[in-house]
């Protein structure tokens, strides 16, 4: 089950935060640099999608593996699935008034996250699945929606939509 959790999130934010085809013009990579990685990874995605090679792997089949370590979306100060946990703490809170003497909820409440991810990845654990239960995946959506639309970063301000 913690599992199928955080790949449900991971899943939604990367739905949410890609950009459309019609929307990166010539370049499907607009915000990487133009070195080896991304010419290697375009160089792969040309091989495989010309029909008739013998590279060629139909949609269907084909597999897209994503990493949690800052390649695909920030990780710092914090991955934002994380920071999207803790958005939705403070947003629920006043449903949950035990939270404010609760831990990790009552450090996440008092802006003191150290203390809240001094519980380690069952306090993690713990903050994702109270804020990720109970929802239908059109409610879900509904709510992760209107996060990315206002969620800023922490240290720049900007918001995520902005690069």
């Amino acid at each position: 089950m913690r599992f199928k959790a955080v790949a449900t999130v991971l899943a939604w934010i990367f739905m949410l935060t890609a950009q459309p085809v019609a929307a990166q013009g010539n370049d499907p990579l607009p915000s990487w640099n133009d070195g080896q990685s991304k010419q290697a990874i375009r160089a792969f995605v040309r091989k495989i999608s010309k029909p008739g090679t013998a590279d060629f792997v139909p949609p269907a089949q084909r597999i897209a593996t994503f990493d949690n370590d800052g390649t695909l979306w920030g990780e710092q100060p914090f991955y934002f699935q994380f920071l999207f946990a803790v958005d939705r703490i403070k947003a629920i809170a006043p449903q949950r008034p035990e939270w404010q003497e609760k831990e990790p909820f009552a450090s996440v409440l008092r802006g003191d996250l150290k203390t809240a991810l001094a519980g380690g990845e069952h306090a993690i654990l713990e903050m994702v699945m109270a804020t990720h239960a109970g929802y239908t995946t059109e409610e879900f959506e509904v709510v992760v929606q209107d996060w990315f639309a206002t969620a800023r970063h922490p240290t720049t301000g900007k918001l995520y939509s902005e690069g």
